[in-house]
């Protein structure tokens, strides 16, 4: 998966890049970290890290834990050589020939050696434990900032959906329920509400809930917030098909290209935001 920029830390006067996947696997320099000890040439402790046998063992369990796709058997190689007089290996050549997942190099300006959150903060500890706390702590601070601008987006979107969902039933009882019992409404709504569902989440309602017997509420819920953006444009459009006296399946065809079209749009949209972050990091 592609790694876009996402933030900086500060500890003890010193910036330290962040890299994500899917803003939970997070990745941070090892490079920048290493200039606490040695700022002129971070990679030579790098290496120095890589050469000791508990950091192979532990860079190994890492592996077999998070990637299915590790190879054992160059890890048992290595691990017997470690920690010997004569014994190198570069962070690229430990992703390279074990197919890691848990370090990556990143070349040119801004680069380095990045690490998933769990190497790194192990890193940290074998550089200095007092600095270790201090990027904690600064790590911490940057993922509740996160969490509270995800969830004011987040609660913004599902209001902003529900009230759409207004607007929805209020087309469907004008347009297509208006001589149908109460019991009879109610079903419709849900076949509607379904076919909202499938064109955006690809699955019914009693689906999720099928699949998902622990969890509370119903799947948009735990829709993401484009999720819900899309979802919200989606009921206000299907109201407008609905006035028109568009059949539902037809309704649903123009649902599902609208669906797909404006998750595509918003992760471009993203990814072209999170390009020029990375970009000024470059200036």
């Amino acid at each position: 998966m592609t790694k876009i920029k996402k933030d900086t830390i500060e500890a003890k006067g010193l910036s330290i890049q962040i890299y994500t996947e899917d803003f939970k696997n997070d990745y941070i320099s090892l490079t920048d970290i290493a200039k606490y000890k040695n700022s002129e040439e971070p990679n030579v402790v790098v290496a120095n890290w890589m050469r000791n046998y508990n950091t192979i063992e532990y860079l190994g369990i890492w592996e077999k834990l998070n990637n299915p796709n590790f190879n054992p058997l160059e890890f048992e190689g290595y691990l017997e050589q470690a920690g010997s007089n004569a014994f190198t290996l570069s962070p690229q050549k430990w992703s390279n020939s074990t197919n890691a997942i848990g370090l990556f190099v990143k070349l040119g300006r801004s680069g380095g050696t990045f690490a998933h959150k769990d190497i790194a903060f192990k890193f940290a500890s074998w550089i200095s434990a007092e600095f270790e706390l201090y990027i904690i702590k600064d790590y911490q601070r940057l993922k509740d900032d996160e969490n509270s601008r995800l969830s004011l987006g987040w609660n913004l979107n599902r209001e902003i959906s529900k009230i759409n969902y207004k607007i929805h039933t209020d087309a469907i009882k004008e347009y297509l329920l208006s001589d149908l019992s109460n019991e009879q409404l109610s079903y419709k709504y849900a076949s509607e509400a379904d076919m909202l569902n499938v064109s955006l989440f690809n699955k019914r309602s009693k689906q999720w809930h099928d699949e998902n017997p622990d969890l509370k509420g119903n799947m948009r819920d735990y829709a993401s917030i484009n999720e819900l953006l899309v979802l919200a444009n989606m009921e206000s459009y299907n109201a407008i098909l609905i006035s028109k006296g568009m059949q539902q399946k037809e309704r649903m065809i123009e649902l599902r290209e609208l669906a797909r079209t404006q998750i595509l749009s918003l992760e471009k949209i993203n990814s072209t935001k999170f390009k020029g972050l990375d970009d000024k990091s470059k200036k």
